[in-house]
């Protein structure tokens, strides 16, 4: 996650808390993210801006206010990929102030840390206003693996990425996955099968979208136009993003479904099957733990 111009994201830790109540208490960072657009009218437009790294600023601030509020104890940190409210957050209720309040209180906790960090010997910082605290603290951070690693799918050629995409598919169940010959693709990529059982199966077509730019509904359209009499399902993967016309698109009732990909929902497969990546185990010290035994 990105640092962000005057912690822009403080103004989502209320909607966050109040989209999660609404969700029964806990739901996936997408499902977040677009109950918040949904809740305050959030346009397409900004939904839609990108940050240097390719990833969306607005999905990227209401990841870090999270942040913010599994420091707080409102949302837990124990599941990974699913954010749950504590019994606290069900009960705690912010608005733009007392979340202020919060993230000034985080950030000086954080530069505490890392002042002790640095040795005692290190000469005294001037006086910082918050927002130019947590840019600090940020900056330092190295970045993380999901970055790096977008960073390398944007490198690999498109050669590269469609044989990479045909990959995953296979590790995801697919069957008798084939990339087309440049110049007879017919508008797509490749296709498969998809056995869900001895009875049932989908002959799906996929395309690849190597870039950091938006997919756009035009292209969610072009895709859907050369399933038909082809297939029964399309998969759209890209390491960049997809306009909300795009998503809407894709869903569009009566029409063939297509399944959207992008860079982030991609990293998640491919952590999954740790494809591209070596696992490494990591451990913080609980201070809780410890409380009951200060006495």
């Amino acid at each position: 996650m990105k640092k962000q111009t005057k912690a822009e994201f403080v103004q989502w830790m209320g909607p966050l808390l109040d989209a999660l109540r609404e969700l029964g208490d806990s739901g996936t960072p997408k499902e977040v993210s677009d109950l918040i657009a949904r809740n305050l009218k959030i346009p397409d437009k900004k939904k839609e801006e990108l940050m240097e790294s390719g990833s969306a600023r607005f999905h990227n601030q209401v990841c870090w206010a999270r942040q913010y509020l599994v420091w707080e104890g409102l949302i837990s940190s124990e599941k990974r990929g699913v954010w749950q409210l504590t019994k606290q957050g069900r009960e705690t209720f912010l608005n733009n102030e007392t979340s202020r309040v919060l993230f000034k209180k985080w950030v000086e906790v954080h530069t505490k840390e890392r002042k002790s960090k640095q040795g005692s010997n290190q000469p005294s910082e001037s006086k910082e206003t918050a927002d130019e605290k947590i840019e600090n603290i940020e900056s330092l951070a190295e970045l993380s693996h999901r970055e790096k690693l977008l960073n390398v799918l944007w490198r690999i050629s498109p050669d590269g990425f469609e044989r990479l995409c045909k990959y995953i598919l296979r590790l995801y169940g697919f069957e008798n996955v084939q990339v087309t010959p440049k110049g007879r693709d017919g508008g797509i990529d490749g296709f498969g099968t998809l056995q869900l059982n001895p009875f049932v199966s989908f002959r799906v077509i996929f395309q690849c979208k190597r870039y950091k730019g938006t997919v756009s509904r035009a292209q969610v359209g072009d895709l859907r136009n050369a399933m038909i009499g082809r297939a029964d399902k399309g998969i759209m993967m890209t390491t960049g993003n997809f306009s909300e016309d795009a998503k809407r698109e894709a869903e569009r009732e009566g029409a063939p479904p297509i399944e959207l990909i992008d860079a982030e929902a991609l990293i998640d497969l491919m952590e999954k099957e740790e494809i591209g990546l070596k696992p490494k185990t990591v451990y913080d010290v609980d201070y809780q733990f410890f409380e009951k035994y200060m006495d």
